[in-house]
């Protein structure tokens, strides 16, 4: 049977395609992904029969997003383990596709630890696949509970920075159930103000240079007949001139102990924009997005990624003879700086949802103890 923990809209029907299942044909398992670089004009289901082929997967952006990798991960060590391949080695290598986001090493070392804890046990290897298995549905499992818990979370901080509805919402990159196992982190809040019939518009950055925001963002708005605009990165700030944002909602991932923010770059001016217009600047994120172990954002490792998604433009319906595969728009031989992300400082961000509630103002004091609260539910 295949996994399929999508939420589902009033009518019943998923809001979104899986972006991640668990299938088992005849052949043997396999983990299946919905591939997001082919979206919005294809929806084409990626199969991924190893670790390796995950890996892949991961570093070419086909499955991305914070909860989503953390999902991914663990299910890729249960993958080897079903498979029979090395469990340790594929650990390995999956924990470091992306350096950025803490939620994947995360969910390989749950399920990792699960393995181990079987065979410990004595249970061989087939006992120790299946405790592989069970830890990245458990997971899975928690990460959709947590996006709905994280939704009205977000939706009541919302109403109460800002009275009355009609939220305009800016939001960057993408969040929603494509990063998830449920309906998203900062998305998911603003689906949910949107089925209130609090949300006025949602302004969508296009996210550059891969455009999740247009290529996602906005299918997901599209999907779910949201009123959404998409603009530019370098238009935000006439927007917030114009009086048009109400409040920031962006996605994390990985958070420091003091409350530094790592997110798609571009999230930092946003944060520097909100400051100077007075608009609320508000961080969801589930509580395994934050790091203890990561005491501050100059400590964050942030992922440089290759120069030709700068410098060219690329399209799955269109391959032409550029490095990456894509139609160049600057001279050959143009060096691009191409962080993957950016750190803002604690004291820019006016509040961190989570699913046990939100931290405001942001500080580390506040963060762990919002951590140990988590833990000791968990226990």
């Amino acid at each position: 049977m295949a996994d399929q923990y999508a939420q589902s809209g009033e009518d019943g029907r998923p809001t979104e395609i899986p972006a991640i299942r668990w299938d088992e044909p005849p052949e043997g398992p396999v983990l299946v992904l919905l591939d997001q670089t082919r979206l919005p004009a294809e929806e084409v289901e990626l199969v991924c029969t190893d670790a390796s082929a995950l890996v892949d997967a991961i570093r070419s952006l086909a499955v991305r997003g914070a909860p989503l990798l953390g999902i991914a991960g663990a299910y890729g060590v249960a993958l080897a383990a079903a498979r029979g391949f090395d469990v340790d080695e594929a650990a390995i290598a999956l924990a470091g596709a992306r350096p950025t986001a803490v939620n994947l090493s995360l969910g390989v070392r749950r399920a990792q630890t699960a393995h181990r804890a079987a065979l410990a046990e004595g249970g061989g290897a087939e006992r120790a696949a299946a405790a592989a298995l069970a830890a990245a549905r458990r997971l899975h499992r928690e990460d959709a509970e947590a996006s709905a818990r994280m939704a009205a979370h977000g939706l009541a901080l919302l109403d109460e920075l800002l009275p009355g509805g009609g939220h305009r919402i800016l939001t960057h990159c993408n969040t929603g159930a494509l990063v998830s196992g449920g309906e998203g982190t900062a998305f998911a809040v603003a689906l949910a103000a949107h089925r209130d019939g609090r949300l006025r518009r949602l302004w969508v950055d296009e996210t550059r240079p891969l455009l999740q925001g247009a290529r996602l963002t906005a299918y997901e708005a599209a999907r779910n007949g949201m009123a959404y605009t998409l603009l530019t990165d370098n238009a935000a700030g006439s927007l917030f001139a114009a009086g048009e944002v109400d409040a920031v909602l962006i996605g994390a991932d990985r958070i420091a102990a003091d409350g530094s923010v790592a997110n798609k770059v571009g999230s930092y001016p946003l944060a520097v924009l909100a400051r100077y217009h007075h608009v609320p600047f508000i961080v969801v994120a589930p509580v395994t997005t934050v790091d203890p172990d990561t005491p501050d954002g100059a400590s964050i490792e942030v992922e440089q990624r290759p120069g030709f998604e700068v410098t060219e433009i690329t399209s799955p319906q269109v391959t032409v003879s550029g490095a990456g595969g894509g139609i160049p728009v600057a001279p050959l031989g143009t060096q691009a700086y191409n962080p993957a992300f950016d750190v803002t400082p604690p004291e820019l961000v006016t509040a961190i949802v989570t699913e046990e509630g939100a931290v405001s103002p942001v500080t580390a004091e506040a963060l762990a103890e919002l951590c140990d609260r988590s833990r000791q539910v968990t226990i």
